[in-house]
């Protein structure tokens, strides 16, 4: 286990994840198959040439969730009770086949649970090409579990 638990969150903090992941056309049309999604953007390249992007788009759902991927071993991996929202989700600019995307997290709150015995946990997570140009941003909101034995026994 390597996550985070409530108390070691810090309000402003960023966390620069290590782990990136090149998207192959693979990972685009295995996600696009799981989740029913057959938008020509992402699928067809004869349709995608004609668009403004100039060739299919990876599906942003799959950037994002693999962003969440990338950020988990240094914030939830093990401790985790829940997620609990993702909101103000953005792609500002198209993912493509062969882009390697790295993610950044900043904790912006916390708060403990009315009884005391977990911690709410909201981090932004920017996700950046190889560029350096964000391709899609999030907010995360996460039930976290306390460090044992830190639990107010009252």
């Amino acid at each position: 286990m390597t996550g985070r638990y409530y108390e070691e969150f810090e309000v402003g903090e960023r966390i620069v994840h290590e782990k990136r992941r090149t998207i192959s056309e693979s990972d685009n049309q295995r996600f696009c198959d799981l989740t029913m999604n057959q938008q020509p953007l992402h699928l067809d390249a004869e349709f995608a040439e004609g668009t403004e992007f100039g060739e299919r788009v990876v599906n942003g759902l799959y950037t994002m969730s693999l962003a969440v991927g990338l950020t988990i071993p240094e914030t939830t991996d093990g401790t985790i009770v829940a997620n609990l929202s993702y909101d103000d989700v953005e792609h500002p600019a198209p993912v493509f086949h062969g882009d390697t995307i790295r993610a950044e997290t900043t904790v912006t709150g916390k708060r403990e649970t009315s009884d005391g015995e977990r911690g709410v946990v909201t981090m932004a997570v920017e996700v950046f090409n190889g560029d350096d140009e964000v391709v899609c941003r999030f907010d995360r909101t996460v039930l976290s579990e306390k460090r044992p034995g830190d639990i107010d026994a009252s």
